[in-house]
C-alpha cells in the first residue's frame, strides 16, 4: 500500500463535482476569458456529478459500477446525459457500446481517491470505464485520470505526474496552454479533453486557477473543469471554502451522504 494524503483524497470527489458545477453553464456559451463570474443562478449540478456520485457509491459498498450508474442516472433523468448513455441508463440488459465520449473520464476521481496502489487504480479505473465506455480511447481517458489523481495523493511532482501521463498513454502534455486555448473548440472525445484539462492542471498555482483554465479552454466545460478539479483537488489538498459552499449549496441531500460516507471510507 502506497502512502497517500487522506485529507487531500477527501477533497478529490468534491472537486470534481465543484469544477462540474462551476463548468456547468458554460458549456453551451464558452468563455475563453479565464476571470468569468463563477457561479450564477444557472449553475448546477450535471451529469458529470451524477456519474461521479454513482461510482463512489458502487466503490464504497462493493457494487457493480452499472447498477449503480443506472441506479443514480435514473434518479435524475434530466442530468444532461448524451444519447447513447440515456439508452444504456433505461437498457434492463446495459452493455457497453464501445465509446471513446469522456464521461469514462469525467466520473473516476473517486477510484484515484479510494485505491490503495497504483495498478489498484488502474484496473479499477479500467473496470469502472469499460461498462460503457469500452473502447480504448474511452478507457484510456479514465485510466490516465485515475492514475493522475493517485499520483498527486502520494506525494508526486507535476513534472512526475506529466512524465508518467506522457509515458504510459501517450498524450502529448507538452504543449502550452497559450497555444492551444485560442483555436480550442468543444470536444467530447477522451483524447480531445482529457490531455486538455490535466495541462490547464499543469499550468496552474492552485483549485481555482486550475478550474478557470479548464472552463475558459472554451470546450466542453463542465466535464474538463470536473477532470481538471479532482486532480488540482488532490495535488493542492484545498479548495477555497466559498467554492465548497456555494457548490455544496447546489447538490441534494442524499449526494451530500454519499460524499460523507465516501471520505470517511478513505
Amino acid at each position: 500500500m502506497e502512502r497517500k494524503n487522506i485529507e487531500a483524497a477527501r477533497l478529490v470527489l468534491i472537486g470534481a463535482i465543484c469544477g462540474d458545477i462551476i463548468g456547468s453553464c458554460y458549456e453551451w456559451r464558452p468563455t475563453k476569458d479565464s476571470d468569468f463570474k463563477l457561479f450564477s443562478v444557472y449553475s448546477r449540478f450535471t451529469d458529470d456529478t451524477v456519474c461521479s456520485i454513482a461510482i463512489a457509491d458502487a466503490l464504497m459498498h462493493g457494487k457493480p459500477f452499472a447498477e449503480r450508474l443506472q441506479y443514480w442516472c435514473r434518479k435524475y433523468p434530466n442530468a444532461g446525459y448524451g444519447g447513447a448513455y440515456r439508452k444504456w441508463i433505461q437498457s434492463s440488459n446495459p452493455l457497453p457500446y464501445n465509446s471513446w465520449g469522456n464521461g469514462s473520464a469525467m466520473r473516476v476521481s473517486a477510484v484515484g481517491a479510494y485505491a490503495r496502489s497504483l495498478d489498484e487504480a488502474l484496473a479499477t479505473a479500467e473496470a469502472s470505464a469499460a461498462v460503457t465506455h469500452n473502447h480504448p480511447e474511452g478507457v484510456k481517458g479514465a485510466l490516465a485520470v485515475a492514475s493522475a489523481i493517485f499520483l498527486a495523493l502520494t506525494g508526486k511532482s507535476k513534472e512526475e505526474i506529466k512524465e508518467y501521463i506522457e509515458t504510459t498513454f501517450g498524450y502529448n502534455l507538452s504543449r502550452e496552454y497559450k497555444d492551444i486555448q485560442p483555436g480550442y473548440k468543444f470536444d467530447v472525445s477522451c483524447q480531445g479533453s482529457v490531455p486538455e484539462s490535466l495541462i490547464a492542471f499543469l499550468e496552474s498555482h492552485d483549485y481555482e486557477s486550475t478550474v478557470r483554465k479548464a472552463v475558459a479552454m472554451g470546450g466542453d466545460s463542465d466535464t474538463m473543469a470536473a477532470i481538471a478539479g479532482g486532480v488540482a483537488a488532490a495535488y493542492y489538498g484545498d479548495i477555497p471554502t466559498h467554492i465548497l459552499e456555494e457548490c455544496m449549496r447546489r447538490l441534494p441531500e442524499e449526494m451530500k451522504e454519499v460524499i460523507s460516507a465516501f471520505n470517511d471510507s478513505l
